[in-house]
Protein backbone atom coordinates (compact mmCIF):
# COMPACT_ATOMS: atom_id res chain seq x y z
CA UNK A 1 0.00 0.00 0.00
CA UNK A 2 1.37 3.37 -0.76
CA UNK A 3 0.81 6.27 0.80
CA UNK A 4 1.19 9.94 -0.09
CA UNK A 5 1.50 12.49 2.03
CA UNK A 6 1.17 15.49 -0.28
CA UNK A 7 -1.78 17.00 -1.66
CA UNK A 8 -1.12 16.74 -5.08
CA UNK A 9 -4.61 14.03 -5.72
CA UNK A 10 -6.74 16.82 -4.15
CA UNK A 11 -5.20 19.30 -7.06
CA UNK A 12 -7.67 18.57 -9.55
CA UNK A 13 -10.69 19.39 -6.72
CA UNK A 14 -9.31 23.15 -6.47
CA UNK A 15 -8.44 24.07 -10.00
CA UNK A 16 -9.64 27.12 -10.65
CA UNK A 17 -12.02 27.78 -13.64
CA UNK A 18 -12.92 31.75 -15.03
CA UNK A 19 -17.03 32.51 -15.27
CA UNK A 20 -18.46 35.05 -17.25
CA UNK A 21 -21.11 37.28 -15.62
CA UNK A 22 -24.11 37.30 -18.20
CA UNK A 23 -26.87 39.82 -18.17
CA UNK A 24 -29.51 37.73 -15.63
CA UNK A 25 -26.52 38.05 -12.51
CA UNK A 26 -27.50 41.71 -12.02
CA UNK A 27 -31.08 41.21 -11.44
CA UNK A 28 -31.47 41.38 -7.53
CA UNK A 29 -28.54 42.18 -6.21
CA UNK A 30 -28.80 44.50 -3.13
CA UNK A 31 -29.71 47.98 -3.23
CA UNK A 32 -26.34 50.52 -3.38
CA UNK A 33 -23.86 47.91 -4.78
CA UNK A 34 -22.23 48.75 -7.88
CA UNK A 35 -22.71 46.08 -10.24
CA UNK A 36 -22.05 45.07 -14.17
CA UNK A 37 -18.80 46.85 -14.13
CA UNK A 38 -16.51 45.23 -17.03
CA UNK A 39 -13.71 45.03 -14.62
CA UNK A 40 -16.07 41.88 -12.69
CA UNK A 41 -15.14 38.17 -12.34
CA UNK A 42 -15.34 35.03 -10.29
CA UNK A 43 -12.98 32.25 -10.55
CA UNK A 44 -14.68 28.84 -9.23
CA UNK A 45 -12.57 26.24 -7.86
CA UNK A 46 -13.94 22.22 -9.31
CA UNK A 47 -15.41 21.68 -6.04
CA UNK A 48 -17.40 24.61 -6.00
CA UNK A 49 -18.32 24.65 -9.29
CA UNK A 50 -19.86 20.94 -8.96
CA UNK A 51 -21.76 21.98 -5.42
CA UNK A 52 -23.34 25.11 -7.32
CA UNK A 53 -24.58 22.56 -9.90
CA UNK A 54 -26.11 20.48 -7.23
CA UNK A 55 -27.45 22.61 -5.24
CA UNK A 56 -30.85 23.32 -7.75
CA UNK A 57 -31.20 18.98 -7.39
CA UNK A 58 -30.48 18.74 -2.99
CA UNK A 59 -32.68 18.13 -0.56
CA UNK A 60 -31.29 20.96 1.36
CA UNK A 61 -34.49 22.63 3.43
CA UNK A 62 -33.67 26.09 2.86
CA UNK A 63 -36.38 27.33 5.59
CA UNK A 64 -34.31 25.46 8.25
CA UNK A 65 -30.65 26.34 6.90
CA UNK A 66 -32.21 30.27 6.92
CA UNK A 67 -33.65 29.41 10.88
CA UNK A 68 -30.28 28.30 12.04
CA UNK A 69 -28.76 31.46 10.01
CA UNK A 70 -30.25 33.87 12.03
CA UNK A 71 -30.16 31.41 15.34
CA UNK A 72 -26.14 31.82 14.81
CA UNK A 73 -26.33 35.76 13.57
CA UNK A 74 -28.09 36.34 16.92
CA UNK A 75 -25.60 34.42 19.11
CA UNK A 76 -29.15 32.54 19.83
CA UNK A 77 -27.89 28.55 18.32
CA UNK A 78 -26.48 26.04 20.37
CA UNK A 79 -25.87 22.52 20.12
CA UNK A 80 -25.62 20.10 23.36
CA UNK A 81 -22.22 18.96 23.46
CA UNK A 82 -23.40 15.50 24.30
CA UNK A 83 -25.17 15.50 20.74
CA UNK A 84 -22.20 16.25 19.11
CA UNK A 85 -20.29 13.32 20.60
CA UNK A 86 -23.24 11.04 20.96
CA UNK A 87 -23.30 12.03 16.45
CA UNK A 88 -19.36 11.54 15.74
CA UNK A 89 -19.29 8.17 17.69
CA UNK A 90 -22.11 6.73 15.67
CA UNK A 91 -20.20 8.49 12.67
CA UNK A 92 -17.36 6.34 13.64
CA UNK A 93 -18.79 3.48 14.32
CA UNK A 94 -20.60 3.83 10.67
CA UNK A 95 -24.20 3.47 12.47
CA UNK A 96 -24.82 7.74 11.26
Amino acid sequence: MNVDNTLQGLQPLFQSQEVEKGPAANSGSPAGLAVGSAADQATLSTAASAAAQAAPDSDVRMEKVNQIQQALAAGTYSVPSSAVADKMISQMLGKG
